[in-house]
């Protein structure tokens, strides 16, 4: 192998002047399909006999022919020209890209960016997302990102993404083999699913209850695994209603009662982006989340309050019976 100082390569617009030259038979036509002038062409061409010391046409009038080492050049340039032309990072189309790297917690981005991500990026075809994770509770980033997502607490900088509020949920299969759970104090009987981004003693001092933090049950660190824990019926969970929508929604999970408190940690987004495409990210996640919370609380509201059943008939005809004549 040569020695690094003893290369010397072309330019890629000689190479490109050359196969062209080579291809077309003249400065002229070569010239058309650059979009250059043909004295352009000429001179990039004489860089490149120059770097390799000898001549790669002969030149008969305005026609071109190849000599026996431009023969033998032109297969070697056309191969390396090919190889660059494969590689999608040199199409213009991917160089007017923009590029957008999000940064995410798990639960988050699973349960809440990624359903959503498709009304995005069909609105932003041009634009190349990349979504990493995340974990805040063991300082674990993902390095450098152009919009980040947290979970902080109220005094954190970025604007807050969830107006969220944590209550005990459970699965039904869970619930059937328990005392009935009525009130706060009922959670004596049941198995309480501990995460530490989530402790259950604020909630119970809202409650009223001068419990002390749950010790029994493993110690979950994502707020995921806690409602996977709760969906497959090993222990009440104080969930949030935006991450446990859909378990909501399919009757998985179940509200029990308030009170409705605050999570310890809020989602937040700031765009570290200087590109304009962070913002757009950041307003469009904003909307999303704002929707979903609305829809989340209703859910809860409707399985906690849940509208009167229809009459049965024995008690519409009762009711005529006693209606006042």
């Amino acid at each position: 192998m040569a020695s690094p100082a003893d290369l010397r390569f072309p330019s890629i617009d000689g190479l490109r002047a050359f196969e062209a030259a080579a291809r077309l038979g003249s400065y002229e036509r070569a010239a058309g399909e650059l979009h250059v002038t043909a004295s352009a062409v000429g001179k990039r061409v004489a860089a490149v006999e120059d770097l390799l010391g000898q001549p790669l046409f002969t030149r008969q009038g305005k026609s071109l022919a190849l000599t026996a080492g431009g023969r033998d050049y032109l297969d070697q340039v056309r191969s390396a020209l090919a190889l660059l032309a494969a590689m999608p990072q040199h199409r213009r189309a991917a160089q007017r890209r923009r590029r957008l790297r999000v940064c995410a917690p798990p639960t988050f981005a699973r349960l809440i960016l990624v359903p959503e991500l498709g009304s995005f990026t069909q609105a932003h075809e041009d634009l190349e997302l990349e979504i990493v994770l995340s974990i805040p509770f063991l300082d674990v980033n993902a390095g450098s990102a152009d919009v980040e997502v947290r979970a902080s607490d109220a005094a954190a900088e970025g604007d807050m993404l969830l107006d969220d509020v944590v209550l005990p949920m459970a699965a039904p299969g869970l619930l059937a083999n328990l005392p009935a759970l009525k009130a706060p104090a009922d959670l004596r009987h049941a198995p309480l699913l501990r995460t530490p981004i989530e402790p259950w003693r604020p909630w119970f001092m809202a409650a009223g209850l001068d419990w002390p933090e749950p010790t029994d049950g493993p110690r979950l660190v994502d707020l995921g695994l806690t409602l996977e824990a709760a969906l497959c019926g090993q222990g009440v969970v104080l969930g949030r209603p935006s991450l446990a929508r859909q378990a909501l929604a399919e009757g998985r999970l179940l509200p029990l009662f308030g009170p409705f408190t605050r999570p310890q940690l809020l989602y937040q987004v700031a765009p570290h982006g200087g590109d304009g495409a962070a913002a757009e990210f950041c307003d469009w996640l904003t909307g999303c989340c704002a929707r979903i919370a609305i829809d989340a609380m209703a859910l809860v509201q409707d399985r906690l309050h849940p509208p009167p059943a229809p009459a049965t008939p024995e008690e519409l005809s009762g009711r005529r019976r006693r209606a006042p004549r």
